[in-house]
């Protein structure tokens, strides 16, 4: 991958912001830092050592819990994702807190023939965004088989919101938020309570305290994002500590190529932009293989001298081209802010999804793990 781009991660905002999400609850809750998909396309190496003040750390696979042991990291990694059947011994050995929805899974833990220390899971309810969760229904009997099993210790029980972050309207949330404690009586009804109990992801760790329990799940936030405009909205509209996130990631490249063409020239695939004067044109190394996505052409700026520089043409697998004509004393090889700030100027995530047709999660994510990041 090029060394012409490159993200640049600022050392002191991710603990800041994992802070202030820790600001808007009691303070014996811990904080889990979910650090999953290459920590949001920020780097899962780089992340980790940005977040001291984490508790626990929250990962997809048992491939990126791994990575973090190989970093180093003996803080509880909890596992949200389905671990293979096959590699369930794997997790074991590496000490993960493992979620589990599947009876297959309890299975599979119990079949390594020795232990040193029982395994600690997270029961995952199902309480109506109908992706990985046990159903309400299967509960007494997916905790009764666990209980048969001398291995397995209850730590956690869990679940996740389906609509609280692109709404003003939490009737949704409300209902699934009373099948969790419904599913908590049934559960303490057969074992004692377990230890940890999560179900707040950043929106619900901002606006809903009765979801914090004691521990929170968060994830955008850290990164300086806000999960959505209506996650912010409702913070404002209902009078509650706005928290004071500050973006971690810069992207940035540098010119490849200047180069000035003629009026009535085409520029791109498909001949979709012609100019219509003189123009000076910048060209950038970087592309949809990057993570620029290709519906940024014609649509986008990027910034060059603190100033916007329009995005004419598509986008294509390695390259950009950009109009620099009225940006003076642009160079071979000058720095262009793709995403972040230039002096006066800002390109936020929310501004890039908004011309991609998406979400700032996607916008962030999406940039190549290829990429180098460095911590400035």
């Amino acid at each position: 991958m090029s060394s012409l781009v490159w993200i640049e991660l600022d050392s002191k905002t991710p603990d800041h912001n994992l802070n202030e999400l820790r600001s808007s609850a009691k303070k014996d809750v811990l904080l889990c830092a979910v650090i999953k998909a290459n920590a949001y396309g920020h780097g899962t190496a780089q992340m980790v050592k940005l977040l001291p003040s984490a508790d626990w750390f929250a990962v997809n696979s048992l491939e990126e819990g791994l990575e973090l042991r190989e970093l180093g990291v003996k803080k509880p990694i909890l596992l949200l994702g389905h671990v293979p059947l096959e590699q369930m011994n794997e997790a074991v050995q590496a000490d993960f807190r493992l979620t589990v929805f599947n009876p297959e899974s309890i299975e599979a833990i119990c079949c390594p023939d020795h232990y040193h220390k029982p395994v600690r899971v997270h029961l995952k309810v199902e309480t109506g965004t109908e992706r990985q969760g046990v159903l309400l229904e299967d509960i007494p009997d997916f905790v009764k088989n666990i209980q048969d099993k001398k291995e397995i210790i209850i730590e956690g029980i869990s679940t996740h919101f389906a609509n609280i972050e692109d709404t003003l309207n939490h009737e949704y949330a409300d209902s699934q938020l009373a099948i969790f404690n419904k599913t908590l009586k049934i559960i303490r009804k057969q074992c004692d309570t377990p230890q940890i109990i999560h179900t707040a992801c950043t929106a619900a760790s901002i606006l809903f305290p009765e979801t914090h329990f004691n521990m929170l799940r968060v994830g955008i936030g850290l990164y300086g994002l806000w999960p959505s405009r209506e996650t912010y909205l409702s913070t404002i509209m209902g009078k509650l500590r706005v928290p004071d996130l500050k973006p971690v990631l810069t992207w940035k490249t540098k010119i490849a190529q200047i180069k000035t063409i003629h009026e009535g020239s085409y520029v791109g695939y498909g001949c979709t932009y012609k100019t219509t004067r003189k123009t000076k044109l910048a060209v950038l190394p970087v592309g949809y293989a990057d993570g620029y996505d290709r519906k940024l052409g014609n649509t986008a700026y990027v910034l060059v001298n603190g100033k916007r520089a329009p995005v004419i043409g598509r986008v294509c697998m390695n390259l950009t081209m950009i109009d620099v004509t009225d940006i003076p004393n642009v160079k071979l090889e000058n720095e262009v802010v793709l995403l972040g700030t230039w002096g006066k100027e800002t390109i936020t995530a929310e501004t890039m999804a908004s011309w991609a047709g998406t979400i700032n999660y996607e916008i962030v994510t999406c940039i190549s793990p290829l990429l180098k990041r460095k911590i400035v």
